[in-house]
């Protein structure tokens, strides 16, 4: 199984079915199918913890993602590659804000978290912030063109 999930929230219904597609697919995309990820949903309290503890940072966030592709479990089989912690919560509140359906904003996050977990990094560069942007749109529609995921409403950023 490429997803290990992990609820602790009581916000947002759980379809395990979409996020397994979406992960399913994503990894393939990026090239490591045999790939597996741990995916935590909590809630902000939970994420204001975490972001504290490992991010100095105060509040909550709506993603973050602990990579394993380097450092003592690298090796792991099969292939561990990290956490994906979301805050359904703070997802929620930025799916109203947006006007989209909160399925569209975690499916986003999800990828996004991913796509940390592979070595992308938006804050690194406005380069490197546009090619993570595209990679998350291409796994987006191609999740979408394979019928995994019917296009709802927009899935911005």
């Amino acid at each position: 199984m490429p997803l290990l999930i992990e609820n602790r929230q009581n916000r947002l219904p759980l379809n395990r079915s979409l996020l397994e597609r979406t992960v399913r697919c994503a990894l393939s995309m990026l090239e490591t199918p045999e790939g597996e990820i741990s995916l935590l949903l909590v809630d902000d309290r939970e994420m204001t913890a975490i972001n504290g503890e490992y991010r100095g940072k105060p509040g909550p966030t709506n993603v973050l993602a602990f990579a394993m592709r380097d450092g003592a479990f690298s090796e792991v089989e099969p292939r561990l590659l990290g956490d994906v912690v979301i805050s359904t919560e703070t997802a929620l509140r930025e799916a109203e804000e947006m006007k989209i359906p909160p399925e569209d904003r975690i499916i986003r996050l999800l990828i996004h978290g991913m796509l940390h977990l592979f070595g992308y990094d938006h804050e690194a560069s406005g380069e490197e912030d546009r090619r993570m942007r595209e990679k998350t749109d291409e796994i987006i529609t191609e999740i979408r063109s394979m019928g995994l995921y019917p296009e709802n409403g927009t899935t911005a950023s």
